[in-house]
């Protein structure tokens, strides 16, 4: 189990999270987080934004590194949205499952 997200989740103990990687490279930029969460970008904005850091360092190599962890077997992403269907972790497991 992989944390992908940038900031530790609010409110939970970090030996109370049961995780084997904290990969925050992989998760958006500040920028462009805070501008999704703000409400100034939409979903389908975000993604094309964020698909394009996944394709920069050091996202790049984390995303490698994951997709090499699924390789070995399978492969859980830990998120703290409560979206779970417009969230950063469903277009990383995307990312993660094109191969390049």
């Amino acid at each position: 189990m992989v944390l992908v997200d940038r900031l530790w989740p609010r409110g939970v103990r970090k030996e109370a999270l049961p995780h084997d990687e904290w990969c925050k490279d992989v998760a958006p930029s500040t920028d462009l987080r805070r501008e999704f969460h703000g409400g100034g970008l939409g979903f389908e904005r975000f993604a094309a934004r964020y698909r394009a850091e996944l394709e920069q360092e050091p996202a790049a190599e984390g995303v490698d590194r994951l997709r090499a962890l699924a390789a070995d077997g399978e492969l859980w992403l830990l998120y703290a949205a409560k979206n779970t269907e417009h969230n950063h972790a469903v277009i990383l497991a995307e990312v993660i499952r094109t191969t390049k």
